[in-house]
């Protein structure tokens, strides 16, 4: 656990309902390294689901914190744009943000994301699907037995590298450096990846080289159907920028890294946390879907996403002025009471499991989310041919972050191989 994270988590409740409720912050990366940031939620749902918080290191912001209202917003680009940024941070990379499919708003953005969607078309998933389950398949059988391992970096980081691999044509030797970028992109300076904005800076011209010279290969080659070509090749992105092509590289790296690696570490922890529910899904293999849903709504590998005010508008009955910043906190809207029940459990059989908010909503909802699904849903079958439990045998690391909510490092033991 990193340090100081058990008093946190202690002080949590006590401070969050002890301060006014004006000066609720809930945007700390530390309450999130220690998970100690649900308190805060739950106060807001219940006495300020629209809430302002006027100081911030990244200037003052509007919580969304319950489920509807979240959608409300979601699906509201009209009134709630995506341009400039998805992250209460400001991203940089030189000259203002980084330019991305995500971060626009229509017409632009559908043709963007349409360029791209066909890598994950279930027709593409289909033809993935063994190589995914061979690859998961040869990183559990390398796997230690009866001795600690991270789990994070030989098992969650690995699958999802080789996938992304795959999916951008890189050779497999470079997948590491795909996880290492991604990382990058969402560190903090000075929380152990980097030490500054001006060594993020020089590893982004390293990033940037790589895949310019992978563009230039492939805007010279035949189209294929990786990600590079389709960007390289498609009438609506060959023309686009540099620093736009880059900026959906980064998107993409990052999306394709995340959400998937740091669900795979939280499927471990949740059923390590609820023995019951493990015993459960290895007395009925059937069922991994749900537990992988289940899952991904528990874990919410990505904490919030921002949008920013167009217009005036009256919402939740507060006033958000135009320019204000909104930041959607599916993290708390999947533990909202009101739409989902006993929402702080994990159940991996619940009525409605795909009842979450962690692939949003509307037109930014995730591209690559039934990808996510399929990785998961393989690791977990061949782990249940495997292996009768696997242990986990101290705190994990929690990422300092309060946009990606997952794991540096989860310690684990497997007693034996079925």
């Amino acid at each position: 656990m990193a340090d100081g994270a058990v008093p946190l988590q202690s002080a949590a409740r006590e401070e969050a309902y002890a301060l006014p409720l004006a000066d609720l912050n809930p945007a700390q990366p530390a309450l999130f390294q220690a998970d100690a940031m649900w308190p805060i939620f739950e106060r807001l749902r219940k006495e300020a689901p629209v809430h302002y918080t006027s100081e911030h290191e990244f200037g003052p912001y509007w919580s969304i914190t319950k489920y509807n209202d979240i959608m409300a917003v979601d699906t509201n680009h009209q009134v709630f744009s995506s341009e400039g940024g998805i992250t209460i941070a400001e991203q940089t990379a030189g000259a203002g943000p980084l330019p991305m499919f995500i971060a626009m708003d229509p017409p632009k953005h559908d043709i963007q994301r349409k360029t791209v969607s066909p890598a994950v078309s279930p027709g593409n998933l289909t033809r993935i699907e063994p190589l995914i389950r061979e690859r998961a398949a040869q990183i559990l059988d390398s796997l230690p037995i009866g001795q600690e391992f991270d789990w994070v970096d030989l098992v969650s980081k690995e699958l999802t590298a080789m996938t992304l691999a795959t999916l951008f044509d890189v050779p497999q030797v470079d997948r590491r450096k795909l996880t290492y970028w991604s990382d990058v992109v969402t560190a903090a300076p000075g929380q152990g990846l980097v030490d500054s904005i001006e060594q993020k800076m020089e590893i982004f011209v390293e990033y940037h080289a790589y895949f310019t010279e992978l563009w230039n290969q492939r805007v010279n080659s035949e189209p294929k159907d990786d990600l590079i070509s389709m960007l390289a090749h498609s009438p609506a992105t060959r023309n686009m920028e540099p620093r736009e092509y880059f900026g959906n590289i980064v998107l993409l790296t990052v999306g394709g890294n995340d959400t998937t690696r740091n669900t795979i570490s939280g499927s471990i922890l949740a059923l390590n946390q609820n023995p019951d529910q493990y015993k459960k899904l290895r007395d009925n293999p059937g069922l991994i879907p749900s537990m992988v849903s289940e899952t991904i709504r528990w874990q919410t590998p990505l904490a919030h996403m921002r949008r920013r005010a167009l217009v005036d508008f009256e919402f939740g009955g507060k006033t958000i002025r135009k320019g204000d910043k909104v930041i959607m906190w599916y993290v708390s809207g999947n533990r909202d009471d009101e739409v989902i029940d006993n929402p702080n459990a994990y159940i991996i059989d619940r009525d409605r499991p795909r009842t979450h908010l962690s692939f949003g909503f509307g037109i930014h909802r995730c591209v690559g989310n039934r990808l996510a699904e399929l990785q998961l849903t393989i690791i977990w079958e061949e782990i249940l041919k495997r292996f009768p439990e696997i242990v986990v045998t101290g705190e994990p690391k929690r990422v300092y972050s309060s946009f990606v909510k997952g794991y540096e490092t989860l310690p684990v033991i497997i007693p034996s191989r079925t």
